[in-house]
């Protein structure tokens, strides 16, 4: 029988926007979880954008990660790239660098790194991949955290490197008999996914197809920002639960508070 899961993150991605191009639903969405991926500039985030994400998250008691992706802002990311074990490391050192400066600027630290679009796709399921940004990482900080999608790979890393590993599920997409994420839930139901949230929190299982249920590890539950249907999906699965950041101990130290959910 699986364990019930004793504590879980929320966490949606911020800061993607670009200049003119804004996304009116991510401020309400992100107030509502307990931490945050902001974007770093290569797929997504200007400077200005980059740096009124990071006070609204001071002002919101959220911690704050690294949303990392490739360099292919017309893309937004999601286009793949073939890059070597050197230029994982400096896309993942130099994007994670900019946003930690920024973020030590306004008294603010970065707890986590969570790939993007391709990156995070390519981490899925291609373990050397995994390995490569978890090793660049850990030379940007030994106590960090790198989300990665539940699963063998997620597992594997961890034990390998030592890294922190927060592994992460998405609450909108069907998962198959290996624990791999296949394709969206459709249609989007509220109910179907608030179930989701209360299976995993008292069971550690997730329902997958023909009525089974798998066992799954999970550390943090991903909700879209882009849709401002989220921040109601958000209050109601806040009733279930109320998500803490998965470095707790790291992330109270640099000032977030239960008391102030």
């Amino acid at each position: 029988m699986a364990n019930k899961t004793e504590r879980i993150d929320f966490n949606a991605d911020a800061a993607q926007s670009f200049g003119v191009f804004q996304n009116d639903a991510e401020r309400e969405v992100i107030s509502k979880v307990s931490s945050v991926n902001v974007s770093c500039g290569f797929h997504a985030g200007d400077p200005l954008t980059i740096k009124d994400t990071l006070l609204f998250c001071k002002e919101h008691n959220l911690a704050i990660g690294a949303h990392v992706g490739y360099q292919d802002i017309h893309g937004f990311g999601y286009r793949p790239m073939d890059l070597d074990e050197d230029e994982i490391e400096a896309t993942v050192l130099y994007q994670v660098g900019a946003v930690s400066s920024f973020a030590q600027s306004y008294s603010l630290s970065v707890e986590h790194v969570r790939l993007h679009g391709a990156m995070y796709a390519r981490a899925a399921e291609d373990y050397d991949f995994a390995l490569a940004v978890a090793k660049a990482v850990q030379k940007w900080d030994k106590w960090g955290v790198l989300y990665l999608p539940c699963g063998e790979i997620a597992d594997k890393v961890e034990e390998t490197t030592n890294l922190h590993v927060a592994r992460e599920m998405f609450i909108d997409k069907y998962y198959d008999s290996d624990g791999n994420m296949s394709e969206p839930l459709k249609p989007l139901d509220m109910q179907v996914m608030l179930n989701r949230i209360r299976t995993i929190m008292y069971s550690g299982k997730i329902k997958i197809g023909g009525g089974e249920f798998l066992e799954m590890k999970c550390d943090s539950i991903h909700f879209n920002s882009k849709d401002i249907k989220t921040a109601k999906l958000l209050d109601k699965a806040r009733e279930i639960v109320i998500p803490t950041p998965y470095n707790y101990n790291k992330a109270c130290l640099a000032g977030w508070s239960e008391t102030l959910v």
